[in-house]
């Protein structure tokens, strides 16, 4: 079993990424296997928890501004050609909530992976062993800031590897904060100094960053690691408003025709020959038109009860979406 024990910094990377996904079912998956250990000291779910909003709201907010420049700069820059574009850019626009949607999904589905881990508390001796590292100026102190719940992150991870074979369970200590972390002046991809000494067995690994989360599991899970990947190898795209507005006309013209015909077919079963000729009358263009455009096998059924339901249901989604 690998155990890994990931700062805040590199779980708020993970989620803020649109791909974050591709790690997150991975790490679920692993964890729910007995393949992977999360250690999770209490000071990171707080951590997490109190910069998720300001994370969440500077995303969806960095995506709105970037459209409003875009609009400015067509307003001021594009000339008199700019109509096409603005409407574009406008539904583009629309996507911002549903980036916001997305992007609370992977802060949830992140909380549930670290509320389910192994819960770790400072003790006295870890306190103890930051204050030291505080008096003596060792990293992470070596910036004269107050790091403290940095050190305490190193100091647990320190006894986490002290009592076990390193060989039989491996360990990897996985952040985003090279500046405190990292070596400095040189690869920030390698420990500091000072804390170096954590990482002196080839199987207790300092890893950097989201990138470095992935070099590890692919270390430890190769080729295993791969199908997860490829199982969520994709990035969701919000559908655009002409694309939803296209499908919502296409299910309405299906329907209406299918029940068009069965509105003949009613009236011939009943002897209504004059009603019959009234609808074809009414409907007659409406279904020339359903017919030249929907021309593959099946598109105008006939549909089983299932089949029209669910195109109801998508229809009735879309309208939903469109507000209507």
């Amino acid at each position: 079993m690998l155990s890994l024990l990931v700062d805040t910094s590199t779980w708020l990377d993970l989620s803020k990424r649109r791909d974050g996904q591709r790690w997150i079912v991975a790490l679920r998956v692993l964890v729910h296997q007995g393949e992977v250990e999360l250690i999770v000291p209490s000071l990171v779910i707080e951590e997490y928890e109190r910069n998720r909003e300001r994370v969440e709201a500077s995303m969806t907010a960095s995506v709105a501004q970037r459209f409003k420049l875009i609009r400015q700069d067509l307003d001021d820059f594009g000339g008199t050609d700019t109509e096409q574009a603005l409407r574009t850019v406008e539904d583009l626009a629309r996507h911002a909530p549903l980036i916001g949607a997305m992007t609370t999904r992977n802060f949830d589905e992140v909380l549930d992976l670290l509320r389910g881990g192994r819960a770790v508390e400072a003790t006295d001796s870890e306190h103890h062993a930051a204050v030291e590292r505080g008096l003596s100026k060792r990293a992470p102190f070596h910036r004269s800031r107050n790091s403290v719940a940095d050190a305490l992150l190193i100091e647990l991870y320190a006894t986490a590897i002290a009592t076990v074979d390193l060989a039989q369970h491996p360990h990897a200590f996985v952040t985003s904060n090279s500046e405190d972390f990292s070596l400095p002046n040189g690869d920030k991809r390698l420990p500091h100094p000072d804390i170096s000494a954590a990482f002196a067995s080839e199987h207790s690994t300092y890893a950097l960053g989201v990138d470095g989360l992935n070099g590890v599991l692919r270390h430890h899970f190769d080729p295993e690691i791969e199908e997860l990947f490829a199982d969520t190898d994709f990035v969701e795209e919000p559908r655009r408003l002409d694309e939803i507005q296209d499908a919502e006309k296409e299910l309405f013209d299906r329907i209406w025709y299918h029940r068009s015909l069965q509105h003949e077919y009613h009236l011939e079963d009943a002897g209504d020959y004059a009603g019959v000729e009234r609808l074809r009358k009414i409907a007659g263009e409406g279904r020339a038109r359903v017919e030249e455009t929907y021309t593959q096998p099946g598109e105008l059924g006939p549909y089983s009860d299932f089949e029209l339901g669910m195109l109801n249901g998508k229809l009735s989604a879309l309208r939903w979406v469109l507000g209507t």
